[in-house]
This record gives C-alpha cells, structure tokens and sequence, in this order.
C-alpha cells in the first residue's frame, strides 16, 4: 500500500470516528413491537433497522400479536435476523462505529401475550415484554422513550395499565410523559384504549384499519406521475436482496407491501433533517399535526379492528404540496417539474428515493470494504441553524464548508418548506437555488412568522446520497 493511500484510509478511518461520534450524541432510544410473520414486511424493516442499530439506540424488540397474527408470537424469527446481522457486523463497522453486537441484540428480544388486542390486558397479565417497557422507563435515562408499533399495541397498553396500577399519580405521569409512541395504524383494538385513556401521551398514528388513509403507505404507493423504481421488485433484488451477504438473502420478496413498517422509525435516523419531537416539522418518517381528527371521515379497514372516534388530539395526517424536480442536461441542473402533488402521503414519498438510496449504501457496507462503498456527504453551516431577521431584509444562507468522506463531488438544492413553518405560502429561493450560498428576502410581517428552509446536499457517489440542514429563520416586524 503506498503512503498516499494509507493516509487517505487513516483519514477516512478518522472521519468515521467523528462522525459516529456526532451521531452517537442524538440517538434515540427505541423499543420495537412486532408482529414478525404476520407480514414479510416486519422482517424487511427489522433488517433496514439494524442497519441503523449504532444511530438509533435499540432497547427492546418484543414479538407481539395483531389482527393478522392473534394467537402466536415468534421471537425466534427476530432472533434469525439478529444471526444474519451477526455475520454482517464485522464489516459494518468498518463504515461506522457504534454497531451494538448480535449477543446485545439477542438479550433484548422479548415476549408479549400470545392473545389478541384487550383480552392480554389487565391485572395479572403483565409480559415478559410488559414489564421490560417498564423497567426501561425506570432507567436514569432522561431521554424519550421511542415505543415503533408495527403490529397490536396491547403490549405497551398491559405496560401503561400495570403503571397506572402500581405507581403514584406523580410516578405514573413521569413514566408516561417520557414516552413516543408511533403505531402503523390501529392493528388490535388496545391502540384507542390507549389514546382514550392516557390521553397526555405523545401518540402518532393515522387512527382506525384503512391503510389507504395512511400517511405510511406512501412508502410503498404507486404514485402516477413519477418514477417509482426505488420500491420496484428489480431495484429490491439489485440492490438489496442479492449479492448483498447474510442480511440481503434474508430479505423476503414483497407479499403485501414493501416494508410498511419502516415509516415507524424512519424519522429516529439523525440526517439533519428528521426532528422526531416535532412532527410537525417533517422528515423521513412523514409530516403529521396535532389535532382530534373527524370521526364521520373515518373509513372502515380491511380487518377486524373496531374504529371508533378519537377522544383527544393525536399527532396524525397532515398535508403537503411538493413539485418534485427534474434534471436537465444543460444549463442548471435542476428544474422545477410540471406536476405538483398534493396530500397526506407525499409528506413521506418525497423523501423515498433519499432514504432508499441510503438503505442501499448501507446493505453495500455489509459486504464491501470502506473505499468501494459510498457514505454520505457532511452538510455544514457558516452561520447558525435558527436566525432572526427583520420583515422585509435581506439574508444569506452558507454551506460552503460542507464536505464528502469519500471526496465526492457534491450538489447542494435549497428550498422552502412552507408546511413547516406558521407562513403557509410558499417563500421560494430566488435565482439559483443549487449553489452553495443563497441570498434571500424576508417577507413582510406584521407579526412574527417563521419559515423553514431545507437544505439538501447530495454526493455524486454510487447510489447518492443525500444529508440535510434545516434552518428555522424567525421573521419579526420592524
């Protein structure tokens, strides 16, 4: 090897350290609830997961029931995905430090009630995986508490009910106050026994069975109009499945849809632009607000989950408009396309292509050695990340000193996200908005506003890969 390259491998070697470093300072902490084998899906997404095991701190994977699995739970089939992560781990962590080993990943699967929605719930049943939500709760943590529901909620609500049972109003509310919640819709009927009854707990879910009504299927929507070859069955077998090591051959083929539980942790990847204790803000996993949605427009589902109205707000839908753009091969290199779309799932589908680009870079880091694989570019600010301004002045926005691991070439895209923010109309980027610095104007106000603008830093490395800033700029009258 010659210096210039044993040089280059210790720099990127140094690079990988300070960035999982940065990394490990926002992890968020997570318990999983699955009901794995119901659904291939919950297998795709637990294998996207540990791929993301040393950003997103895992503290429990509890196999549980829902409508589709109602009497058996199987975790066994977590603790084969864990063994295939075992034979990827080595080489992950050639990428990023951080990886937990499989040996931690197995002394956290647990075991909820082989029983369905309610009739696990109440005094006497608590679980294996009931009791370990507690115990994690009571740990000298002062970080929240993510709980991912991809099948029935009744193990989180056996936990509530035992809590609310044992402690004092003052330790229950603690308890309680430090909990998330995001469950892929209503899967059992303890979901709005949960809301109904606590209602101060953090809870986003698109309420009731219609997942046609869900902001999380816009991971895996046909959407007319665009190119949706990164949720085809090829780009999966090209990308994911084959040639990728022990994790890739354990992906199983699309039954019912593609990894339809994946939105429930996606906003918990720190990227820059995911803030999970805002969702309203918007990012990977979707955008969603707060209010107590419209019982006579909720529609019956396709199992056998009773819906019934909300008693409380919940964080659920919310809309956006978004015009993706297109490449030209002259001239700027992107342009504004010719079709907006409006609606509850494009707050996720925006996002698909970035975040399945970054799933395929890192089943390559499986089996590749760092310098053939890609990693994504560090996006950095020459000013602060929230700003004030007075209605009607000029202010730039600077990324100048951003850079790529890999030396890649790098695009940077700036837009406005007006749903974010309290101005709703669009507060577009004037003249080119993929250089590196922009100047832009303030509106005028008369009192104060804010808007959110995004920027997007993309590599030219194979596939791309996009990391992001968000600056909150703070619009006040003069």
């Amino acid at each position: 090897m010659t210096q210039l390259r044993l040089l280059l491998v210790c720099l990127a070697l140094l690079f990988v350290s300070q960035t999982s470093m940065a990394y490990n300072e926002q992890k968020h902490r997570v318990i999983v609830l699955t009901d794995i084998e119901a659904d291939p899906d919950d297998t795709q997404s637990l294998i996207r997961l540990f791929l993301y095991s040393n950003q997103i701190d895992i503290q429990g994977l509890i196999a549980t029931t829902s409508c589709w699995q109602q009497n058996a739970i199987h975790p066994e089939s977590i603790a084969k995905v864990i063994g295939a992560y075992a034979k990827a781990h080595s080489n992950l962590s050639k990428h990023e430090k951080g990886y937990p080993s499989a040996k931690t990943l197995h002394k956290l699967i647990k075991r909820g009630a082989p029983t369905y929605g309610m009739t696990g719930v109440g005094n006497g049943k608590d679980t294996e995986g009931s009791n370990w939500i507690i115990k994690t709760l009571e740990q000298d943590d002062e970080r929240p508490l993510w709980i991912s529901v991809w099948g029935g909620a009744n193990t989180l609500a056996q936990a509530l009910h035992t809590i609310r049972a044992t402690k004092s109003e003052a330790e229950a509310h603690a308890l309680v106050s430090k909990l998330r919640v995001y469950t892929i819709s209503d899967q059992d009927d303890s979901g709005i026994w949960i809301r109904n009854n606590f209602p101060d707990l953090f809870y986003i879910v698109t309420p009731g069975d219609d997942y046609g009504s869900a902001t999380w299927t816009g991971i895996n929507t046909y959407i007319e109009g665009i190119d949706n070859s990164e949720i085809s069955n090829t780009w999966l077998a090209n990308n994911i499945q084959q040639n990728h090591g022990p994790l890739g051959a354990m992906y199983p083929d699309v039954a019912w849809g593609v990894e339809g539980d994946t939105p429930a942790f996606l906003s918990l990847i720190p990227n820059g632009l995911n803030n999970p204790e805002h969702p309203n803000w918007g990012g990977w996993g979707g955008r969603y607000e707060l209010y107590k949605p419209d019982f006579a427009l909720t529609k019956e589902g396709g199992s056998i989950v009773e819906i019934a109205p909300e008693t409380r707000e919940i964080w659920t839908n919310a809309i956006d408009t978004y015009t993706p753009h297109t490449y030209r091969e002259y001239g700027r290199t992107f342009k504004a396309g010719e079709k907006s779309f409006t609606g509850f799932k494009e707050t996720l589908w925006r996002w698909r292509l970035d975040f399945q680009n970054d799933f395929a870079a890192r089943m390559d880091w499986t089996i590749k050695p760092y310098n053939q694989a890609n990693h994504p570019p560090v996006p950095v600010l020459n000013h602060a990340d929230i700003l004030t301004v007075k209605s009607g002045e000029g202010f730039t926005l600077d990324a100048s000193k951003s850079s790529d691991p890999d030396g890649d070439s790098l695009s940077y895209f700036w837009f406005n996200y007006p749903e974010a923010g309290s101005l709703q109309e669009p507060h577009p980027v004037g003249g080119a908005d993929n250089a590196h610095a922009i100047y832009l104007t303030a509106p005028t106000v008369t009192q104060k506003e804010t808007l959110h603008y995004i920027l997007k830093l993309t590599d030219k490395g194979t596939p791309a890969l996009s990391r992001y800033k968000r600056i909150i700029v703070n619009v006040v009258p003069k």
